[in-house]
């Protein structure tokens, strides 16, 4: 009997012995939180605790837990924003522009100064139909040749006229008779086309008289040089500029 007393004794003392460490375990306080230095990091990123790894696992699992509010948790966001988009621009290589080779005038057709003896006074426009260059006579026997697109056959012409007007970037309204030459070839012209880079009379015109025909720009300059127009005479754009600089309304222009 003794003994029972004794053993029940001792296992209490025992018990006792323990439950202040139990007890200071089970109330001891939390690890101190960590706070990241770096504040712009989302706020999961910020609250680090030094519990024990199957803790912070736990936290890990709960903080990558669907949201109350139907939004990814902090940390899905970030895989979200991390991933690449297929619509991104910036993955795709730009396309390399292919080389356009602008449309080649013979040198001999471009503006030059050239010797002069033809006998007309300075200021005079000389138009050679047959080697299609206008000359703008100078002092001291000199000339500036310029090359142009003439009259193709069955629309050549001579004659001396005077410009009568100047136009920049000039309207073009085509005459009735070529309206409907052009639709008995079964390709039908604008009764109007406003001046423009599209504008077959190109970036300046200088009217001759009272016809219709003109000294003109062109948005084909490959055909300097050739016998194209339906009677006028074509200049580069470049070239049609420079020389409605140097005259003006008056000036007498002799088409040969």
């Amino acid at each position: 009997m003794l003994k029972s007393v004794l053993a029940a004794g001792a296992a209490a003392i025992l018990a006792l012995s323990a439950f202040p460490a139990a007890s200071r375990d089970r109330y001891a306080e939390r690890p101190p939180v960590m706070i990241s230095p770096d504040l712009s990091a989302p706020w999961v990123m910020q609250l680090r605790d030094n519990r024990s790894p199957m803790a912070a696992k736990r936290q890990r699992s709960q903080a990558s837990g669907p949201s109350l509010f139907g939004t990814p948790a902090p940390q899905q966001v970030k895989r979200t924003r991390q991933k690449v988009s297929p619509f991104r621009t910036a993955s795709v290589p730009a396309a390399k522009p292919r080389a356009v080779r602008a449309p080649q005038v013979d040198p001999k057709y471009l503006p030059q100064m050239v010797d002069y003896d033809g006998g007309r006074k300075p200021g005079t426009i000389v138009i050679d139909t047959r080697d299609n260059f206008l000359y703008l006579v100078q002092e001291g026997g000199k000339a500036r040749r310029y090359g142009v697109g003439t009259g193709k056959p069955g629309f050549e012409w001579a004659g001396t006229h005077k410009i009568t007007s100047k136009r920049v970037w000039p309207d073009w309204r085509p005459p009735a008779q070529m309206i409907a030459r052009e639709r008995a070839k079964g390709r039908h012209l604008p009764a109007h086309v406003a001046g423009g880079p599209e504008n077959p009379l190109g970036a300046r015109a200088l009217y001759l008289g009272s016809t219709l025909y003109r000294i003109h720009g062109t948005n084909q300059p490959w055909t300097i040089g050739g016998a194209v127009s339906s009677g006028c005479i074509r200049m580069r754009n470049e070239d049609v500029v420079d020389l409605y600089e140097r005259v003006g309304v008056g000036t007498t222009v002799v088409v040969m």
